[in-house]
């Protein structure tokens, strides 16, 4: 069992023992701090939920809300939607925060609070940290009978999501309609299969394949869209003869694509490949993390505009997106974010222009795709013992690599002309992650095998 306390909400596994998993009286307690922060910005007592698909997904919901309801809380319960489409209703129904239940790509047996401010962001590190602090350290005070809060169902909102996607003026129907594509989605029983099949109807697609569509919560496969876990997918596009797979994870904030040969796009270019269309008609700068493709910053700079890394993160990608006015930006795990809409990772956005894009370009999937670089990433990590001293094995490390260009906004990266090595710990592990890019897949693997030995051996002292 398992229970994450973070700045960004709560995560645990269902079942067991309170503050050890996410217990009922967890959900409440975590809720009610929430509910106290809204209230103590002073805006609206509104508060929007809405859930992805898993199985503990209801009970949850009825927890949360009346949690809120007993706080005083207007509740606006989108039932069964996504993360994006939450994100938008806040700011919409002019509440002061949102929660969303998903515990995004994580297993069945996992939920999760994912908290919002009245932007329909996610909350920053000041603001996460007094949630977290007034969860284990006051007192609540609910309210009395005649204060108590409602709660209003809607379920009209992943239908305005769509019709605000239609309205985006790089979203082209008809031509996406013209080209007769077929699509097979896998929305690994979730909300997936109510957002993105509506979607496609309203882009004018008509020959569309639902795998794994019903909203049950059992996950067909494991809910994280890599490569491992789109086999159906990949073999039912080829099978199907289609013209694209498209994957999303359980909240819908992830997207990934499969070419015509059953091949993946790579969900590290879902972002390229929107940028470079939105960039081929709106000039301006990109962001993604440092843990992202360097193929986005070629891609920026072929238009003409300036790429910027953030700290891994939503919440960092879009305040250096602000930053820097930035046009399109995300993460290299399938997220996108187009300020236009919201500031959050959507996948339906994220389908609508990437179909505009290949319908535009007169070409296949895979013949897109082929027109990127290509450069391969390789993950790896290094468990760590309690004794050893991370700050020291950094500092070492740059003085070792100090001709290189180096950036410690999260963790360390370094640059060797166009590969790079990023390290950073993990919030919730005792581990060190590495990840290591180039353009050749061996030279990858090489440069982070280069570091872990360097860390390896630099472990041996740093005590």
């Amino acid at each position: 069992m398992a229970l994450i306390k973070s700045i960004s909400g709560i995560r645990g596994t269902i079942g067991g023992k309170p503050g050890k998993s996410l217990t009922p009286i967890d959900v409440v307690k975590f809720t009610t701090a929430y509910g106290a922060w809204v209230m103590k910005q002073g805006a609206h007592k509104k508060i929007v939920i809405g859930r992805d698909g898993r199985i503990s997904g209801g009970m949850v919901r009825d927890l949360v809300a009346a949690t809120l309801q007993g706080m005083g809380c207007e509740v606006v319960d989108l039932g069964l939607s996504t993360t994006p489409t939450v994100e938008m209703a806040v700011t919409r129904e002019n509440a002061g925060g949102g929660i969303i239940l998903t515990a995004s790509h994580n297993p069945k047996e996992w939920n999760a609070l994912k908290l919002l401010n009245k932007d329909g962001e996610f909350l920053d590190a000041a603001e996460g940290q007094w949630i977290l602090d007034y969860a284990e350290k006051s007192e609540p005070n609910y309210a009395e009978i005649n204060k108590i809060g409602t709660v209003r169902h809607d379920d009209t909102y992943i239908q305005k999501h769509i019709e605000v996607i239609l309205a985006h003026p790089l979203v082209d129907v008809a031509a996406i309609k013209k080209m007769n594509f077929s699509v097979v989605v896998d929305p690994v029983n979730s909300t997936g299969a109510i957002s993105v099949p509506p979607l496609l109807k309203a882009l004018g697609v008509t020959n569309v394949t639902v795998i794994n569509g019903e909203v049950t919560g059992h996950f067909a496969h494991n809910p994280e869209p890599l490569p491992e876990n789109l086999v159906e997918l990949c073999s039912t596009v080829e099978k199907k003869n289609a013209s694209l797979g498209i994957a999303v994870d359980p909240d819908v904030d992830r997207l990934c694509f499969v070419c015509e040969d059953g091949s993946l796009f790579g969900e590290e270019y879902t972002l390229v490949a929107i940028a470079d269309y939105i960039l081929g008609h709106k000039k301006g700068n990109t962001v993604s993390n440092l843990s992202s493709t360097r193929a986005l910053r070629d891609v920026t700079e072929k238009h003409g505009g300036k790429y910027y890394p953030s700290a891994v993160g939503e919440v960092n990608v879009v305040k250096k997106m602000k930053e820097v006015n930035a046009v399109i930006g995300g993460e290299g795990n399938g997220g996108v974010i187009v300020p236009e809409l919201h500031y959050g990772r959507d996948a339906l956005i994220g389908i609508a222009l990437f179909l505009t894009h290949l319908a535009k370009s007169g070409k296949t999937v895979r013949g897109l795709r082929n027109t990127y670089p290509s450069y391969f990433i390789s993950k790896n990590k290094i468990e760590l013992s309690e004794d050893v001293n991370v700050k020291r094995i950094f500092e070492e490390i740059k003085k070792k690599y100090k001709k290189q260009p180096i950036n410690t906004e999260d963790g360390l990266r370094i640059d060797f002309d166009t590969d790079w090595v990023h390290l950073r710990t993990s919030n919730t592990e005792p581990i060190i992650r590495i990840y290591s890019e180039s353009g050749n897949e061996t030279t990858a693997n090489n440069v982070a095998k280069r570091i872990m030995a360097d860390i390896s051996e630099l472990m041996k002292s740093a005590v």
